[in-house]
């Protein structure tokens, strides 16, 4: 009798034991389903992110080059450019002077020009891939140019250090220089533009410095001429500034006939009055 219950004893053991071990494995087994089921819904999601950010940047650009920030190519009549996961490039908020045409100095300015002091920390946008890092000692001075995931590409001007090296992957918010006065500047300052396949785009389409964020989700950017949809209706874009270089004998009331356009508005468009002079050489906004 004592036999027998010694069998039943050491067989309900092992039945107890098998149990456990075989709950343990199906509870590692849900573990690793539950891994497996989080990887796989992370995967496609992670190609989603490659597609809608790499890929335009690389059917867009077919070149990298180290040289160049700016050069001709054939624009898309619209492309939409992401503006999440950004990172301001400055804490500033105060701007010291806009994007356009700038009758004072009598040339077009590509960027905004915002207030920094030397060794200020300069972020970078958005992810992306270190172009060009470069020195112009009449032009942007020490400089970076990042071609960033969503198609765009930013250039931050006048540093007193540059922190990345060319060809360097970055990510937002990352550290790409220091604020500075170097090159073609008067007072310390970031100079800061927005690119779209060599064309500059005005910054503050995409980025709100004095509130710290950016206009939206994100921005179209339309080809000056070219013909779009909104609310049902068929319109077309803006078209591009034009400029006239002031020859001598030009006269106001000539260039205004000659571009058919007020004098009106080459005197708003220019800051000039009646009375203001204009002299060979300058170049006036018509348009």
């Amino acid at each position: 009798m004592k036999y027998f219950k010694s069998i039943l004893l050491v067989s309900l053991f092992a039945v107890l034991s098998i149990g456990v071990a075989a709950q343990d494995m199906l509870v590692d087994k849900v573990v690793v389903s539950r891994h497996m089921e989080r990887v796989d819904s992370v995967a496609p999601h992670n190609m989603l992110l490659n597609e809608s950010y790499v890929i335009p940047s690389m059917d867009m650009y077919p070149k990298w080059e180290n040289t160049g920030v700016h050069f001709t190519a054939t624009l898309p009549d619209s492309f939409k450019i992401d503006l999440t996961g950004f990172v301001m490039p400055t804490t500033s908020r105060k701007i010291t002077d806009i994007f356009g045409y700038r009758p004072r100095r009598r040339r077009v300015h590509n960027g905004l020009d915002i207030k920094v002091e030397r060794g200020d920390t300069i972020y970078a946008a958005f992810d992306g891939k270190v172009r060009i890092t470069a020195y112009q000692r009449r032009g942007y001075g020490h400089y970076v140019v990042i071609r960033h995931n969503n198609g765009i590409e930013t250039l931050y001007a006048h540093l007193s250090k540059k922190l990345v090296i060319e060809n360097q992957n970055v990510k937002a918010g990352q550290p790409i220089g220091l604020g500075g006065n170097t090159g073609r500047s008067t007072g310390s300052h970031l100079h800061f533009e927005t690119i779209l396949l060599g064309k500059c785009i005005d910054p503050a389409k995409l980025f709100d410095f004095k509130n710290q964020t950016v206009t939206g989700e994100s921005y179209v950017y339309r080809r000056p001429g070219s013909r779009y949809i909104e609310n049902g209706k068929v319109k077309v874009a803006g078209p591009e500034p034009k400029f006239h270089k002031v020859k001598s004998g030009d006269t106001i009331a000539k260039i205004a006939k000659k571009h058919g356009v007020s004098q009106r508005s080459i005197f708003k468009l220019n800051g000039l009055t009646a009375n203001s002079i204009i002299r060979p050489g300058q170049r006036l906004r018509v348009q």
